[in-house]
């Protein structure tokens, strides 16, 4: 049975009007649209859409659209909408799901979410409008492949994806910098196995005449690895995984560092919620071979470690706004004083209309820094970065608070300049 996709198309007696009588087709339909999304392109809904009003808060709105995605397995996005039914319609409510391949461009992604858009709108939209004034399509046919037969995928579900990105040049009478990045990605998702295994290159150099002095001074900095793991979904809570890096760096005093760490992950809820909510819990217990440029504080030049690290985070993602934040912990086997803890909080709330409040923390308490090189380090290493400073702990916040008030409505889109 073909597959069908129902489209809502705008009859031709509309588009036939001028912008003054569209504005007017707005204001008669009587229903008021909220978007709620952080990656949507707002100004080209607004454009296409033009049967509904739109609305900068969600409190005078009929609709509140509230769309999310997540990244597939293949490199596409699935994303997720909500129509929540606010007001007369505050019982209607339901979700529509719309994948986007890998191989679509930002504007065959923006057009087939917009069609997604207008088929969740039509049941709002009928109640309060003249129905004929749209029209209902499905789009099918004999060849399409049913959605519930087997996909033959001769890649077996992986995903290479290579870059050379940031590739940076700036250039001075009195100062040169280059910048490099570039690796590769090997991904395999299904919905029993994630694998990874990335190679990564980093370089940097820089370089600074000093006045009245013949040797500028320089710096150099790499930041090489590999980055792997295999995680195996158990059921809807548990996960079983095991990562592996590797990391040459020598800034952080690492000519080679080799880490394997098999953990387990716990979700309160099912993983299938994960674009709304998450609450994991992760335990991990690893093995660390470290080689050192120089010889470190505790006068080792390579050592064999073993840790383990337990950790908690939550992810929630509402129309109200999102929260994430976690807490983890860290620390070496053969001295628990070496160890490290770290907390962290991501909160965007909509306080009220036009009200909104976001803040952003992190606090770190470092006591594992046991690559640090003895020795003094020299103020030029220590402006360009090149050694590690010890610390006892880190603090990161942010604040704002913004509040919008005037028209209720956002239908125009002005775009010059």
């Amino acid at each position: 049975m073909g597959l069908l996709l129902v489209l809502l198309v705008i009859s031709p007696k509309i588009h036939a009007q001028g912008t003054e009588n569209v504005s007017n087709n707005r204001e008669s339909s009587k229903l008021s649209v909220y978007v709620d999304c952080q990656s949507c392109d707002y100004d080209h809904i607004r454009r296409e859409i033009t049967f509904v009003n739109y609305v900068r808060d969600p409190k005078p709105a009929d609709i509140h659209l509230f769309i999310t995605y997540e990244n597939t397995g293949s490199g596409g996005r699935q994303y997720e909408l909500t129509f929540i039914g606010r007001r007369n319609f505050k019982d209607i409510e339901y979700t529509l799901n719309h994948t986007v391949n890998r191989d679509a461009s930002a504007d065959e992604r923006r057009k087939g979410l917009n069609e997604v858009i207008k088929m969740g709108l039509v049941g709002y939209v009928i109640q309060v409008s003249d129905p004929s004034m749209y029209r209902l399509e499905y789009l099918g046919g004999e060849g399409d492949q049913a959605s519930d037969q087997q996909v033959e995928d001769p890649w077996n579900y992986w995903v290479f994806r290579i870059y050379a990105g940031s590739l940076r040049l700036d250039l001075e009478s009195n100062q040169k910098e280059f910048d490099s990045r570039w690796g590769f990605y090997a991904d395999h998702v299904t919905d029993e196995w994630k694998i990874r295994f990335r190679p990564y290159f980093n370089y940097e150099y820089v370089e600074i005449d000093r006045e009245g002095k013949d040797d500028p001074i320089t710096s150099r900095r790499h930041r090489h690895g590999i980055n792997s793991y295999a995680i195996k979904s158990l059921n809807d809570h548990w996960s079983l995984g095991v990562f592996g890096d590797y990391l040459t760096r020598n800034d952080r005093n690492y000519r080679h560092r080799f880490r394997l760490t098999p953990g387990v992950e716990y979700n309160i809820f099912p993983y299938q919620e994960a674009t709304r909510k998450s609450l994991t819990f992760t335990y991990r217990v690893g093995y660390v071979y470290a080689d050192y440029y120089e010889q470190t504080i505790f006068k080792k030049s390579n050592e064999h470690l073993y840790n383990q690290e337990l950790s908690a985070s939550v992810r929630i993602k509402q129309p109200w706004g999102e929260i994430q934040g976690g807490i983890e912990g860290a620390h070496y086997l053969h001295d628990f004083s070496q160890r490290r803890a770290e907390m962290f909080a991501d909160i965007s709330v909509r306080l009220t209309e036009g009200l909104s409040l976001s803040f952003y923390t992190r606090f770190e308490m470092i006591q594992d820094q046991l690559s640090l090189p003895i020795g003094d380090t020299s103020i030029e290493d220590v402006l360009l970065e090149q050694k590690e400073l010890a610390t006892d702990y880190s603090i990161y916040g942010a604040i704002s608070l913004s509040y919008t008030f005037g028209s209720d409505f956002a239908n125009v889109v002005n775009t010059r300049f």
